[in-house]
């Protein structure tokens, strides 16, 4: 890893990936863990996204992090249904989260692929706070993986494109029109919270 990081700061993409491909299983596990992780210390999911995609190439990135982002999504989702409710119940007041809990019931999948798909919004938790709801465990499972395939595999492309990457490849406008689209799709679904809180 003190390689790792030298290859880094001195630009060597090169040695940087052979190193971290020299972890094996360990490199695997390291970026399930840092998945994991976020559930407690939040950073940009896109910067693990794009880090594993440069190491282990577009599909195996994508395949390792879908997977790796549902157990985080799963271990929030359980940890908010189990733990976290009363908290954000005191916190909030009863009231007000019971609205709030309305209003993730009323909006069902839709509401659940749009937060998803919202690049601004905490992945982890949001994933908490539809535990702490009570959203039915195969809609959460099916929702979060269906939402979170364009901003992961976007990131992941990019990472592994890094080296060649060019303005004129068309991945990066169409992703770029994907996002604008993503955070325009914020004004429409975020205001549902703050309606629903000044009913």
């Amino acid at each position: 890893l003190r390689e790792a990081i030298g290859d880094a700061l001195r630009g060597d993409t090169d040695s940087l990936r052979r190193d971290l491909r020299g972890l094996g299983f360990g490199g695997v596990m390291l970026v399930v863990g840092l998945a994991i992780a976020h559930s407690v210390v939040w950073y940009p999911a896109e910067i693990l996204n794009a880090a594993a995609g440069f190491i282990y190439g577009f599909w195996p990135a994508f395949g390792l992090l879908m997977l790796a982002w549902l157990g985080n999504g799963l271990v929030c989702f359980y940890a908010g249904r189990h733990a976290a409710r009363p908290a954000l119940m005191r916190f909030l007041g009863s009231e007000r989260f019971l609205r709030y809990e309305g209003v993730i019931h009323g909006g069902g999948a839709t509401l659940l692929l749009a937060m998803r798909l919202i690049p601004i919004v905490p992945f982890s938790l949001f994933s908490y706070v539809a535990g702490s709801a009570h959203v039915p465990v195969w809609r959460f499972v099916w929702t979060t993986m269906i939402g979170y395939i364009p901003i992961t595999a976007l990131f992941i492309y990019l990472g592994s494109r890094l080296e060649e990457l060019s303005p004129t490849d068309p991945v990066i406008w169409v992703g770029a029109v994907a996002l604008v689209a993503m955070l325009l799709l914020t004004r429409r679904v975020l205001p549902r919270f703050t309606s629903s809180d000044s009913v």
